[in-house]
């Protein structure tokens, strides 16, 4: 398969202007119009300027189409490297007077034959309308965010067309809603907020998938939320009434005797509050303080004459 210069086919530089694209194509396609033109070669010619002007025109063709050729010239043996279009999104052709299933198997090597199914048998028989695409993107919120709702500013970063007719990467801001209850991985829809539709039709609409930032207390696994509690020696065995964080605020919890590390205690309902709420689990985790003075050192002495305690009797003699 012989490489393809799109650039040279309409009489341009590869840092061509997307307006100077644009005027290009139209005076290649006027010229070539099967319908006008004289040339003995007209209507290859015209399918050949429009594949051409299908690449060059849309942003992220026209990137990766860069990336992919450099170092090519027109006529040369030319094979597609694998995975050679990672990273790069494409959002469709759009509408031009050149019929897309004639195109060459260079473009079908690189960007298949769909999604461009006008004949170019004279003026413009319909006008095209299609609904923008949906759109992806994951923000990160704090758990408290999902107990309590609210409105967050997001900023998101998608490609736009330069000065230069190349794409860059440009920020817009959002300002979303935050359900009370939402839980990670849910999907949050921002209607109209994804790509513009062509023509009359209607825009996409973004998805936003949510993720919880890490938390220094909790971790969370779908509704549930886990908090390690640490607690004295002297509080799990004796039980104790202690104050405990959560999401939500403070609350007291019962400690009950003979506590062992690693005891879990369900709050029920205390989890993410979703239409089914979730648990809140403490797991106890028993800490031992250190004997750093002559008097505690005497306090751990009394407590093991206290006790006949042997902490590997399961291991054997």
């Amino acid at each position: 398969m012989e490489y393809r210069d799109y650039y040279q086919i309409l009489g341009l530089e590869r840092d061509a202007s997307q307006d100077e694209i644009k005027r290009a194509y139209r005076k290649l396609a006027r010229k070539y119009h099967p319908d006008i033109s004289k040339e003995a070669d007209a209507e290859d010619r015209f399918k050949e300027v429009g594949e051409a002007y299908e690449v060059l025109k849309d942003p992220e063709k026209r990137a990766a189409y860069d990336q992919v050729g450099s170092g090519y010239h027109a006529g040369q043996d030319f094979r597609p490297p694998p995975n050679w279009d990672e990273g790069f999104e494409f959002h469709g052709g759009g509408y031009t007077e050149a019929d897309a299933g004639a195109f060459s198997d260079f473009f079908e090597s690189l960007f298949g034959r769909g999604g461009f199914s006008h004949g170019y048998g004279g003026a413009r028989q319909q006008q095209f309308h299609a609904r923008g695409e949906n759109t992806y993107a994951k923000i990160a919120i704090d758990l408290e965010d999902s107990y309590h709702g609210g409105s967050r500013q997001i900023a998101l970063k998608h490609s736009e067309l330069g000065p230069d007719g190349r794409p860059h990467l440009k920020e817009r801001k959002l300002n979303v809603k935050i359900p009370r209850g939402v839980t990670e991985g849910q999907q949050i829809r921002l209607a109209g907020q994804g790509e513009p539709g062509f023509g009359e039709g209607k825009p996409g609409d973004l998805y936003l998938e949510i993720s919880f930032n890490p938390h220094p207390l909790y971790s969370v696994e779908g509704k549930t939320v886990y908090l390690d509690l640490p607690v004295a020696p002297w509080e799990a065995a004796l039980g104790a009434k202690v104050k405990v964080p959560t999401p939500a605020g403070e609350i007291q919890l019962t400690v009950p005797p003979n506590s062992r590390g690693g005891s879990k205690l369900r709050l029920k309902g205390r989890g993410i509050p979703a239409a089914e709420r979730g648990d809140l689990y403490v797991v106890l985790q028993v800490v031992t303080p250190p004997a750093s003075s002559e008097a505690e050192k005497e306090a751990y002495s009394e407590f093991s004459r206290a006790f006949s305690f042997d902490p590997r009797s399961n291991l054997g003699s």
